[in-house]
């Protein structure tokens, strides 16, 4: 596939159409404090997998309406003190996978935390393990439509509260350093991110990867690949529904979030990205508040992006933050 989105130079100037409801910073203040009134009840259980040079624990904690969520603490196992903390999330379809899966950041010997996608899962990796308890009203196959009828009802509200309670619950190991944390993931995993970069006030550095999630209005015309594609097949089928769905994408864009980040970013993008198509990413690079950010860009990449690549930048970026 050939460029199909805008020229780079346009793409550093970019900006998204998309404006944030008025309500937006209410409904995310009270979609937390909601979340809040349960106990986080982090649970910690040691795992034997027969690993020896992490240590690893099977992690449970309290997400969105107090459903529990499931997550990976990876730690290197001559760990004695708190570490810098990476949490992780993961792209659309994939869960928390095994521990084996995730060995590349507590090699760096930082803490590393996956968390869970709940409902995902059974599309890629080591499979997921939580369930998501809510949302019944009819809905595209997959995750994109299902509760688009109304902002308290959308699906990704879950998601996004429940990566904040995983900040919260990967905060209270003994053997992490809440002040040293850092958000990061690629494709969905970035979007996730994102958000968190938007919702958590003092994390130390984000790094979101080929980021999905962002500029809905552009991203549901422009391409026609899934996950984005569901939200107009969706429409195809609910037709006159266009302005009420774009309006509950509203309270979930990335560019939203970025426009309230307040932490030095490190993104990527690569320009034959169908899935998430460039300016949408950069969309949400162009604003993100804080003055301190970069973008790798990947002139020949599809959705894989920079690979081992942008995981080798990253690990360069991240030691002058954690």
């Amino acid at each position: 596939m050939a460029l199909f989105d805008l020229p780079l130079d346009e793409l550093r100037a970019y900006r998204s159409e998309s404006t944030a409801p008025e309500d937006f910073d209410a409904f995310w203040s009270k979609t937390l404090q909601e979340a809040r009134e349960y106990d986080l009840d982090a649970r910690f259980e040691p795992v034997d997998t027969g690993l020896s040079t992490v240590r690893v624990y099977d992690v449970t904690f309290a997400g969105f309406g107090g459903h529990p969520v499931k997550g990976w603490l990876v730690l290197p196992a001559s760990a004695e003190e708190p570490l810098p903390l990476v949490v992780e999330f993961v792209g659309y379809g994939g869960g928390r996978g095994l521990p084996h899966e995730h060995l590349l950041w507590a090699s760096t010997g930082r803490a590393h935390f996956v968390m869970d996608t709940r409902g995902q899962g059974s599309a890629w990796g080591g499979g997921g393990g939580t369930a998501d308890p809510v949302g019944g009203a009819p809905a595209y196959p997959g995750f994109m439509t299902r509760g688009i009828d109304a902002p308290e009802n959308y699906y990704y509200r879950r998601v996004f509260t429940d990566a904040v309670r995983a900040v919260e619950a990967a905060r209270s190991h003994p053997l992490t350093d809440a002040s040293r944390t850092v958000a990061l993931g690629g494709s969905q995993g970035g979007g996730i991110t994102i958000a968190v970069g938007g919702l958590v006030p003092d994390l130390t550095a984000v790094a979101p990867d080929v980021p999905f999630l962002c500029d809905f209005p552009r991203a549901t015309t422009l391409t026609d690949r899934h996950p984005y594609r569901e939200v107009g097949l969706y429409l195809k089928t609910h037709r006159g529904r266009t302005e009420d769905a774009l309006r509950t994408l509203s309270y979930f864009d990335g560019v939203h979030f970025a426009a309230r980040g307040r932490a030095p970013a490190l993104f990527s993008a690569a320009l034959e990205d169908q899935t998430c198509p460039p300016s949408t990413v950069f969309a949400a690079f162009n604003a993100w508040a804080h003055d301190d950010k970069s973008i790798e860009v990947y002139e020949f990449n599809d959705h894989e992006g920079g690979g081992p690549f942008q995981q080798a930048a990253r690990m360069r970026w991240l030691r002058s933050y954690a």
